[in-house]
């Protein structure tokens, strides 16, 4: 735990949810210029060809929108460390061009990386009806609540094409102000984040590779404070023999994180609604998400679109670690299958 670390972080990522809340400048309502310039990019994109993986900025052009995101990335990378776009037009699209106007705006903001063992680029947020109980089962693809936690690489970025039909509220929180929190209730406790954690990988081990990693909490990254946290996979880590145990302090510690987080004055909630798209930055923001309870139609069942990005401007208190992402491995079926098409 560094010197500069022991005393509280005013910051502006250091955010209150009672504060934000009441406040709608983290919000960028698309007007409807940017709209249209997305809608040429977009025909430009699918002129060429070319699959969305090979695509690159130079071909989805937003010379007009362009400062515009630039401007979310310094709020991302300097600010609270979150926007919200509203008004991304999914209602009038198909499926497939709404996915390939996302990608092209997330070319502007970084480079996609790998969000799981199949190499998707682009993720697939619903519910599969997988068992929340199996290991090897990311919760993302359940209904069930989802802790707060943080993401791979710098940017997390996720777009509502269908909200659910009650529940799965976002919840985001800043784990600078948790940090801070930790040190007011206990600074005893507060040095045991930058020790190791071990961490489970859930089944998204390479071959020969341990099916757990250590990793700390917190880091100091560059002279500034970088969190990353995903409490059941640091709990579920215990369920390798040769894993460490936790300590009771531990133990104390991922329970203070996770309630210091739940708490109604520190967190932010946003009801998505279609053509949302929430921009995070990993390092400075924790998320969760309600349970919720889908339509019986597949067509209307809640289906978000996740980009994780690292990003062009090359955050200071970015991990080489995280902005890999997850290392693909052969055999393992991509998030997209079987998913409903809109057209």
């Amino acid at each position: 735990m560094t010197a500069v670390f022991r005393t509280r972080l005013a910051v502006p990522a250091a955010w209150m949810g009672r504060d934000v809340s009441q406040r709608c400048d983290w919000i960028h309502r698309l007007t409807p210029p940017e709209i249209a310039e997305i809608d040429a990019a977009l025909a430009l994109a699918k002129a060429t060809g070319r699959p969305m993986a090979e695509l690159s900025r130079a071909d989805f052009p937003l010379p007009k929108l362009g400062p515009v995101i630039a401007g979310w990335m310094h709020d991302l990378d300097r600010g609270r460390g979150f926007v919200l776009v509203r008004g991304f037009p999914v209602q009038r699209c198909t499926e497939a061009d709404a996915a390939l106007a996302y990608w092209g705006l997330g070319l502007h903001m970084g480079s996609p990386v790998s969000q799981n063992a199949a190499g998707d680029l682009l993720g697939q947020v619903r519910d599969t009806g997988a068992d929340p109980k199996n290991p090897a089962v990311r919760l993302y693809k359940t209904r069930v609540d989802l802790g707060f936690h943080c993401d791979g690489s710098d940017v997390v970025g996720l777009l509502c094409l269908k909200p659910a039909k009650s529940g799965g509220v976002s919840r985001i929180v800043s784990s600078i102000s948790v940090y801070n929190e930790i040190l007011r209730r206990r600074p005893d406790l507060a040095p045991l984040l930058f020790e190791p954690f071990y961490w489970d990988r859930n089944e998204e081990q390479k071959p020969g590779e341990a099916p757990w990693f250590a990793l700390p909490i917190a880091f100091d990254q560059a002279g500034r404070l970088r969190i990353f946290y995903i409490g059941w996979y640091i709990r579920g880590a215990q369920r390798h023999a040769d894993v460490p145990r936790l300590s009771p302090e531990q133990r104390a510690l991922l329970d203070l994180i996770d309630g210091i987080a739940a708490t109604p004055e520190f967190h932010l909630d946003m009801d998505f609604e279609p053509g949302d798209i929430q921009l995070l930055k990993n390092s400075v923001i924790l998320h969760a998400r309600t349970e919720y309870e889908d339509f019986a139609e597949p067509e209307r069942k809640r289906h978000l679109l996740r980009l994780w990005l690292t990003a062009h401007s090359g955050f200071a208190d970015g991990d080489a670690f995280l902005q890999q992402g997850i290392p693909k491995r052969e055999g393992v079926d991509s998030d997209a299958a079987g998913v409903p098409s809109r057209t």
